[in-house]
């Protein structure tokens, strides 16, 4: 398995938040590895496992044409000696449209090209069944790992933390990483959740997910309680960004020598700096978690630095 002790909790010396007494930390998630990256490997770890305890041949996900996600499932199953496949959304793409899915053929992932009409089954009970009959002895892992094993493997984020918070910060795509975290805090912690999709309602999801993992009504209502949620930081929407958001990810990588990335971490830092202006934060210890997912943006930075050479 990958090493998560790698993902060390990093002291952030940033000087307006010193000048508060803000003590921030990262939970770097993004030094686990860099093709299974941050809350990518979390998510995947007990689905691998389970393809491994129960000899099955691989396994079978799903993603769009710069999916971190299907990039890290590729690259473990690769290194597990274990089958990949992928259904992709879009059947006007190829291997060769992008390098996230050349890497994911390179790393000897079967990639599937559907039309989005049919991607939108990919939770639909009858259409899964068919895949199994199509490949028998593939493990199907939801779109972004987001299934009760996913959400265990996210549980670890916290667990492996030695300091206590006031406040977490973290971004919501599918919503498992937020779910493993929040059954984890304890006392008057609060994770504040930071939406990069636009119009989601970051409630509605997480207690969506948890009863969808066979939870009861009173663990999820005292696991939502200690929720904070975060609607507008998504710069527009999923994948979209700006040049405040590009700005600041430079900027902070200057500063911290830290990099995030414009589809997730870097939207949760314009966020937590937004809320602690606005709500006036002070003599607070943050912690920030870092999901990793740098290459899935790596395009965007590149493009945003060679235009201001």
């Amino acid at each position: 398995m990958f090493a998560t002790n790698k993902s060390i909790e990093q002291c952030i010396s940033i000087e307006k938040f010193n000048k508060r007494n803000i003590k921030l930390f990262m939970k770097r998630d993004d030094l686990i590895d860099l093709e299974v990256s941050g809350n990518k490997w979390r998510k995947l770890k007990y689905n691998i496992e389970h393809v491994l305890q129960h000899k099955l041949q691989g396994v079978l996900t799903f993603g769009g044409a710069y999916s971190n996600h299907l990039l890290a499932t590729a690259s473990a199953c690769q290194k597990f000696n274990l089958k990949s496949i992928a259904i992709v959304r879009g059947e006007e793409l190829e291997k060769e449209s992008n390098w996230v899915l050349k890497r994911c053929a390179e790393l000897g992932m079967l990639l599937i090209f559907v039309p989005r009409e049919t991607y939108k089954l990919r939770n639909d009970y009858d259409y899964r069944n068919q895949l199994k009959l199509t490949y028998p002895g593939m493990y199907i892992i939801p779109e972004g790992g987001a299934n009760f094993m996913g959400m265990i493997g996210c549980q670890e984020i916290l667990m492996e933390c030695q300091s206590k918070y006031d406040h977490i910060f973290v971004a919501l795509g599918t919503g498992t990483t937020a779910t493993g975290i929040a059954s984890t805090i304890s006392g008057d912690t609060k994770l504040n959740v930071v939406s990069a999709l636009k119009g989601v309602d970051v409630i509605e999801t997480l207690d969506a997910l948890y009863r969808s993992y066979g939870f009861s009504d009173l663990d999820i209502n005292d696991w939502l309680e200690c929720i904070v949620p975060h609607e507008n930081g998504h710069c527009g929407g999923y994948g979209k960004t700006s040049n405040e958001l590009l700005e600041k990810i430079v900027d902070i990588q200057k500063t911290t020598s830290i990099e995030l990335d414009p589809i997730y971490t870097g939207k949760v830092w314009i966020a937590m700096e937004d809320w602690i202006e606005k709500e006036n934060i002070t003599n607070s210890t943050i912690l920030f978690i870092h999901t990793g997912g740098l290459l899935g943006g790596k395009e965007i930075m590149n493009a945003f630095r060679a235009s201001k050479k």
